[in-house]
């Protein structure tokens, strides 16, 4: 989408309405994989644009202004959640009668916004009104029915979730074939609530069943690798091993195709790869992969933040487990420097940490040979010189 918006922009006037809606369509992919960081300067292009050559009352910049909404509830910045959602209804209403669906759809999402602000009374109330004025198998119905769940999981009301995710669900079921595109993305957001009440197998179920979907819709191949990372670690988590590796190392190949080999997202998976291979006894493997996650981490998360640190203590665990005790402690040492970088704040991280770097020192020592020399190991972190700590950082 990223290169065919760059085409756009070499070939259309700056003021083109399809300009604005590009820039829109991108800024919405994002915001569907959750990555409302890289939303956000999208759809404020998109407003700008359309509000300069279409008026501040027009059908493009109402699109625009609920999205930016929705953005801006995922970067749980709420009272400009609210503010755009506000502006966004003035300009429906002003419309009078010509877009009821709209107007419905941004009243749910003045719901939504709610939840995330905890007011969950209020949430359900507009719920419960937008509901009686929608048809019984509409999608819009569906779409109220996973916000009143959200609410109630919110609540912990778990059987109250359960009985709306599955009216959601019996409406999305006779909707798949007319909208598939909706309903697909409909079916990854029953599927994450699903997960709040334990339900993993019906959430795995609903991926599965739109993942399926997306393949048959090549403007959705975004959405494709990461439904398959999120089956992936769903069944790794179920204890299904076997059955996670091939939809992981899908999500990887899909995910670089779509996004590039350095997105943080193609780190995740591979961590979750290096997990799979570590539980299926494959220690090697599994330090290849975490290697890749810590190679993906260092450039798109820094190598202090707190993933990236995890990614090299699994890496230090992967040789721990094969018998590498040098390397492993030289990354276990990488991990406690990045942990000392954190301060007081990771003062039970770094205890931990050099906890494991004696216990892998010990190992390591047990298994010298009577003529070999501790001097072939690296020193604990009390003797560490500064120099030492910069030499194994460019290692």
């Amino acid at each position: 989408m990223r290169a065919c918006l760059d085409l756009k922009e070499s070939i259309l006037p700056p003021g083109s309405r399809e300009l604005g809606v590009a820039y829109r369509d991108l800024a919405e992919a994002h915001a569907t994989l959750l990555d409302f960081k890289q939303a956000l300067p999208f759809c404020q292009k998109a407003l700008e644009l359309h509000e300069s050559t279409l008026g501040k009352n027009s059908v493009e910049v109402a699109h625009d202004r609920r999205l930016l909404g929705v953005i801006y509830t995922g970067l749980e910045q709420h009272e400009q959640a609210l503010e755009q959602n506000e502006i966004s209804q003035r300009v429906i209403k002003s419309w009078g009668a010509a877009s009821p669906d709209l107007l419905l759809h941004a009243e749910i999402d003045a719901a939504n916004i709610n939840i995330a602000l905890g007011k969950f009374d209020e949430a359900v109330s507009v719920l419960k009104n937008v509901a009686k004025q929608v048809k019984k198998d509409s999608e819009t119905r569906a779409l109220v029915f996973i916000s009143m769940a959200k609410a109630l999981a919110n609540q912990e009301k778990a059987g109250d979730t359960k009985r709306c995710l599955e009216i959601a669900c019996d409406i999305l079921e006779k909707k798949k074939f007319a909208t598939p595109d909706k309903v697909a993305e409909m079916y990854i957001e029953v599927s994450s609530l699903f997960e709040t009440v334990n339900e993993l197998e019906k959430a795995i179920s609903l991926l599965k069943k739109s993942l399926g979907m997306l393949e048959r819709m090549p403007q959705a191949q975004h959405l494709e690798g990461n439904v398959a990372a999120r089956i992936g670690w769903l069944l790794l988590l179920t204890g299904k091993v076997s059955e996670a590796v091939p939809y992981l190392e899908d999500a990887v190949e899909r995910m670089k195709d779509s996004f590039g080999p350095k997105h943080y997202g193609v780190g995740y998976v591979y961590n979750n790869l290096g997990a799979a291979y570590m539980e299926m006894d494959r220690p090697q493997s599994a330090a290849q992969m975490f290697a890749l996650a810590k190679e993906v981490m260092d450039v798109s998360l820094g190598p202090h933040h707190s993933d990236t640190i995890e990614a090299c203590q699994s890496l230090a665990n992967a040789y721990n487990a094969m018998g590498s005790y040098p390397l492993a402690m030289e990354f276990q040492k990488r991990v406690i420097d990045s942990w000392r970088n954190h301060g007081a704040d990771a003062r039970d991280e770094l205890k931990e940490a050099m906890r494991l770097y004696n216990q892998i020192k010990a190992k390591a020592l047990a298994c010298l040979s009577p003529g070999g020399s501790a001097n072939a190991l690296p020193e604990s972190q009390e003797q560490e010189t500064d120099s030492d700590t910069a030499k194994a950082a460019q290692r």
